[in-house]
């Protein structure tokens, strides 16, 4: 059963740099009834300060999905892909086996984003970026395509059924 949580009602943090509320239980917002939802682990609604984010720091066994809703961010990772994402834009990293990335808000304003995380149905999968554009036309040109990616990567409960797409301004790679 989904169960309706109020914003205002959602765990969360306040780091200074980052103002983070949290839809499942995450971090030191622990909260053992409301682990996920199926193979959805995590989902975050981050606001990052001008100039600050995440320094490097590793994961792996998970798909990681960034919406960037306003501003933008910067990604680094262990396979030498770097690039800037912006608002409406969607970044998919597979963390597969291993991957150390970070992920910066270099922008002169506040950059908010939502974080999901989908646990993966097999262990130990490949580590990639995803770098597809969405087309003007809009993301839901891109849904089937997307919906076999999820289906292929984390197994039907995982299947995100309408806006997806991936644009990434890669260097490098």
């Amino acid at each position: 059963m989904i169960e309706l949580r109020p914003f205002a009602k959602l765990g969360g943090a306040d780091h200074g740099w980052l103002k983070a509320k949290h839809h499942f239980s995450f971090a030191s917002h622990y909260d053992p009834d409301n682990m996920g939802h199926g193979a959805l682990r995590v989902w975050n609604d981050d606001e990052i300060a001008p100039n600050t984010g995440f320094p490097a720091h590793p994961h792996a066994n998970m798909e990681i999905i960034t919406y960037v809703r306003e501003g933008a961010i910067t990604h680094q990772d262990s396979l030498g892909n770097k690039g800037r994402t912006e608002a409406g834009d969607v970044q998919v990293m597979s963390a597969g086996s291993g991957i150390r990335h970070s992920e910066y808000n270099l922008e002169p304003t506040k950059t908010r984003i939502f974080q999901i995380w989908i646990e993966p149905t097999a262990r130990g999968g490949t580590t990639d970026l995803g770098l597809e554009a969405v087309p003007q036309g809009g993301p839901l040109r891109q849904a089937r395509h997307h919906r076999k990616w999820f289906r292929r990567r984390c197994g039907r409960a995982a299947d995100p059924r309408g806006r997806a797409g991936a644009r990434h301004h890669a260097e490098g790679r």
